[in-house]
């Protein structure tokens, strides 16, 4: 069967009978994750998740349309790793923008982009792309959603959190007896502990093995009951902004409340 609201699967006959409304785009990153995730597990986690909640809004709205996910990220701090695959920011940037352009020129004014690589950062991008073309885009990290209080352990990469995603979606893959407890060094500077300074992080420098989190409380049936979660909310979004209207203060409301 035909998936529809899949451009890959889809034809021009199904497009010009049903022209979609939205579009959803993926983005990811290859990368090693501990000893014991598949080097794709940011890229096969986003796909699965984009193509899931594009699924459960076409079957609401039949007006949206997933785009294959873009399989390489930002990783320059991750190039110590074996057959980690980096791109420069600025070149997703431009892939992303040209395939921004295009949608537009198809009459797709409602993007929404669902990010599953931390090194990947879009708020930039988005920004400058609503000042150049006549398009509304949306974009979130899918890791960033809360998670309902479902995981034990604070995830930073390679942890409890993904570990239960893959166990969810390609058990197959996971490696679960060769992980690290995740042990890595911490920064020598408080202000950088705390969160409020930031600077970028060189992987190879917290440990040996790219992984910054303890796996060891990992289930597939955590990793389903938080896939079930953020899915719910992102469609829920897709959904309403499918059915919405453009106007000339989208996406904002017509009325100005006082604070």
């Amino acid at each position: 069967m035909i998936n529809k609201w899949d451009l890959t699967q889809t034809n021009l006959k199904n497009i010009i009978n049903n022209k979609p409304n939205v579009a959803i785009l993926g983005t990811s990153a290859i990368e090693a994750h501990n000893y014991h995730l598949p080097e794709g597990q940011d890229f096969l986690h986003t796909d699965a998740i984009v193509k899931r909640v594009t699924e459960e809004s076409w079957d609401k709205t039949k007006s949206v349309i997933c785009l294959p996910t873009l399989p390489y990220g930002v990783d320059c701090n991750l190039m110590d790793f074996p057959l980690t695959i980096h791109v420069k920011q600025s070149t997703l940037d431009l892939m992303i923008t040209e395939i921004v352009s295009s949608l537009v020129h198809h009459g797709i004014k409602k993007i929404v982009l669902i990010n599953g690589h931390g090194g990947n950062d879009f708020t930039p991008l988005v920004r400058q792309i609503q000042s150049d073309l006549d398009v509304h885009m949306f974009w979130c990290n899918f890791y960033e959603i809360k998670d309902n209080n479902i995981f034990e352990k604070m995830d930073d990469h390679g942890g409890e959190k993904e570990t239960s995603i893959a166990l969810a979606l390609f058990p197959e893959l996971v490696e679960l007896f060769q992980a690290n407890d995740g042990s890595a060094r911490p920064f020598r500077f408080k202000a950088l502990e705390e969160g409020w300074m930031k600077t970028s992080r060189k992987f190879s420098r917290l440990n040996d093995y790219c992984g910054n989190a303890d796996p060891s409380l990992s289930t597939a049936e955590k990793g389903t009951k938080y896939l079930d979660f953020i899915c719910k909310k992102i469609s829920d979004f897709i959904i309403e902004l499918s059915n919405a209207d453009i106007d000339e203060y989208f996406p904002h409301k017509s009325e100005i409340i006082n604070f």
